[in-house]
């Protein structure tokens, strides 16, 4: 218990000390997976809606494969990721492996399909006559899509957060494809689980607090715009 509550006012003084290093950190996390949970939503979104708009042979199987990358493991992301961007993969010419680009590709991986699944359940939702009112209403079909999504937006935004939350905490292909580099790729959990294997618990639970907070912040702006045309 004692350990607990000096990482808890270890936090505190590094959140109020503005320390450099931890600052540094704390905005690389969130702009990896920030930048990666866009990626996905803009990925995602648009295939689960296109499945769940569409009828065509396979379409159970497909499904059934998203629903299986929803709990896609980190680590094989990470393996197959590293095995792509290595000097002898495939794409080892770009040599990205080992930074935040790395990362990001991986985090948007691991989101993906989180997003996909969401998205496709919320359009699936929806009144099946809805799209057809729509249209006869003389509503191109990118027009009905677009409506379509402006409806299922509480959902969607769950998707949101659901596929932020999932790369926000994610540590196993970030060190895979990060490596874990002091001022270039190291992120609030690669550096929770360094500190924990140092023994510098105290700093590891303050890590983890930080990282806590953020995800709280982001899921509460996030929240706000979800439910601000409801009662409070």
């Amino acid at each position: 218990m004692e350990l607990i509550i000096q990482g808890i006012i270890k936090a505190f003084e590094l959140i109020i000390s503005f320390d450099p290093e931890v600052l540094g950190i704390t905005w690389l996390s969130l702009k990896i997976s920030g930048t990666a949970t866009f990626i996905s939503l803009f990925i995602g979104v648009s295939i689960g809606t296109a499945v769940a708009l569409n009828n065509f042979f396979g379409k159970r199987f497909v499904i059934s494969l998203i629903n299986t990358g929803m709990g896609l493991p980190p680590v094989v992301v990470g393996l197959f990721v590293t095995m792509l961007i290595w000097r002898s993969g495939p794409f080892g010419f770009l040599e990205i492996l080992y930074t935040p680009y790395a990362m990001i590709i991986a985090q948007a991986i691991i989101a993906t399909p989180i997003v996909m699944g969401i998205s496709l359940a919320s359009i699936q939702n929806l009144p099946p006559n809805l799209r057809l009112q729509i249209l006869s209403l003389g509503a191109s079909r990118l027009q009905m899509v677009w409506i379509l999504i402006k409806e299922a937006k509480l959902p969607l935004l769950a998707a949101v957060m659901a596929g932020f939350g999932g790369v926000i905490s994610e540590v196993g292909a970030s060190i895979m494809v990060g490596g874990n580099i002091k001022g270039y790729s190291r992120v609030l959990t690669t550096a929770t689980v360094m500190e924990t294997g140092k023994g510098n618990f105290d700093i590891a639970i303050a890590l983890g607090i930080i990282l806590l907070i953020l995800a709280f912040i982001i899921n509460a702006l996030l929240t706000q715009l979800q439910q601000r045309h409801y009662p409070r």
